[in-house]
């Protein structure tokens, strides 16, 4: 059995209370603003025309998304594997999410709005103390902004030393992908692909 309606959904799940509807605004403030200049990850969200979904991860300092405004913010394209699925989907529909986490940190803030890819040198030339200084950069427009409770990563001890696994649990990147592929090549070493890694960041 599925359920098919909202009407249904409510009548199962309930409906938000007042603090939880009130606490989306329009634009950043204070906290927010400190929220994200503390934040060295997000997840952004976006889709096509088709409505083919994305999730994809961002990181770097904490800092690295330059706050512009209260309406703007500009998240660096940094170097990466050329695939541009989240890219072309702003070229496409221009909307965007976004979740901001902070290592220790059990709240998230989330972030919505509209996308445009910017070669502008101005926006350019905030992100210069980059390794390997971005060639664009997302500006993004905002529209909605609020701070997410703790719940989700509470449950899941995200930020617990005794939720972390060895890496060795899991085979290389190299092996999980040739075997995604059917390849039969020699896999790449984790170290091999660290070091790899590293010269791009």
């Amino acid at each position: 059995m599925y359920i098919q309606s909202e009407t249904d959904l409510r009548a199962l799940l309930g409906f938000p209370k007042d603090r939880a509807k009130n606490k989306q605004l329009d634009e950043l403030e204070k906290h927010s603003i400190h929220f994200i200049r503390l934040s060295p990850f997000l997840t952004l969200s976006s889709h096509d025309a088709s409505g083919h979904v994305d999730c994809s991860p961002r990181g770097g300092k904490p800092g690295f998304v330059k706050v512009i405004n209260n309406k703007c913010i500009l998240i660096p394209e940094s170097k990466g594997n050329n695939r541009l699925d989240s890219l072309l989907n702003l070229l496409a529909t221009g909307n965007i999410g976004c979740l901001f986490l902070i290592p220790g940190v059990d709240e998230t803030l989330r972030i919505n709005g509209t996308a445009r890819i910017s070669t502008s040198t101005e926006h350019l030339a905030l992100f210069t103390e980059e390794r390997n200084p971005p060639k664009v950069c997302i500006e993004i427009t905002i529209t909605e902004v609020f701070l997410h409770c703790a719940k989700s990563l509470m449950r899941s001890e995200l930020w617990s030393i005794d939720s972390q696994i060895e890496r060795s649990s899991l085979p290389t990147m190299g092996i999980m992908i040739n075997e995604q592929l059917a390849v039969t090549d020699i896999p790449e070493s984790q170290n091999e692909m660290l070091k790899r890694y590293k010269k791009d960041l």
